[in-house]
């Protein structure tokens, strides 16, 4: 008999649990837990996470996806030209002559405003791919928020803990690192009492150090999106914008707290 391998990287373990790995990785693997009880253990409630993720959202495995979250009409609408308040706010200022100074506000909110569309973008990607996915909606489960942080913090070089909404009636599923054209980005997915999911959609973003919270049109669905410390974030789901708003401030304030 072989010996049994002396670690085990966290991926791996959870390719073992997402039943994800060859015949010959995954016989590593039960060998390297069969000398190792505690990691045995955690493995088990990464399983039994996972399972409780698949019943919850079982009901909606089978069922057609709704128009309003095909991958093509979200991309197709988020690509429309849009009118934002602030490019009309501009157009006022260019009719009657603002100055230097104003020319420097107007250069300011155009990079901010093209940061945050290019950021909804990837978030209506990501929401479209993801959400709707009942098989693996989530690459690390909630079972260890610490090893979730740590690892989309390692990905997107950037400290960046999942925001805690369970004062707001939303528990925390897991999350997971997406690929955009501008880097690393981590979506976090969560779901009330109701089943209804929600997604926050985060990536650091070079545009400006903080831009205030906008409502925005992640496909068919309503959305708020902002800036804080360079890191932007949009949050999306089957909400009315008033409660959009109100969980983002919860976000925005708990990222201020952290630095």
């Amino acid at each position: 008999m072989s010996e049994p391998p002396s670690c085990i990287s966290e991926e791996a373990l959870h390719g073992y649990v997402d039943q994800q790995l060859d015949p010959e990785r995954r016989a590593a693997v039960e060998q390297y837990l069969q000398c190792h009880p505690a990691e045995a253990v955690r493995v088990a409630d990464y399983r039994a996470h996972r399972e409780g993720l698949r019943a919850a959202f079982a009901p909606f495995a089978d069922a057609p996806l709704p128009p309003s979250l095909n991958l093509a009409r979200l991309v197709e609408a988020r690509l429309r030209p849009r009118r934002m308040a602030w490019r009309m706010a501009a157009a006022v200022l260019l009719g009657v002559g603002i100055g230097t100074s104003g020319s420097w506000w107007l250069a300011s909110r155009d990079a901010s405003g093209a940061a945050l569309d290019t950021l909804v973008d990837e978030a209506a990607v990501s929401y479209a791919t993801f959400v709707p996915n009942a098989e693996r909606p989530v690459q690390f489960s909630a079972a260890d928020p610490q090893q979730l942080a740590k690892w989309v913090g390692s990905r997107l070089n950037r400290k960046l803990i999942p925001p805690d909404l369970s004062a707001a009636g939303y528990e925390l599923l897991g999350g997971r690192v997406v690929a955009t054209g501008h880097g690393a980005a981590a979506l976090f997915i969560y779901k009330d009492g109701r089943g209804v999911p929600l997604a926050v959609f985060a990536r650091p973003t070079d545009a400006a150090d903080t831009a205030t919270i906008a409502e925005v049109d992640v496909g068919a669905t309503d959305g708020c999106a902002w800036i804080e410390h360079g890191i932007g974030y949009t949050v999306t789901g089957a909400e009315s914008y008033a409660r959009l708003l109100e969980l983002s401030k919860h976000i925005r304030a708990q990222a201020r707290a952290q630095g």
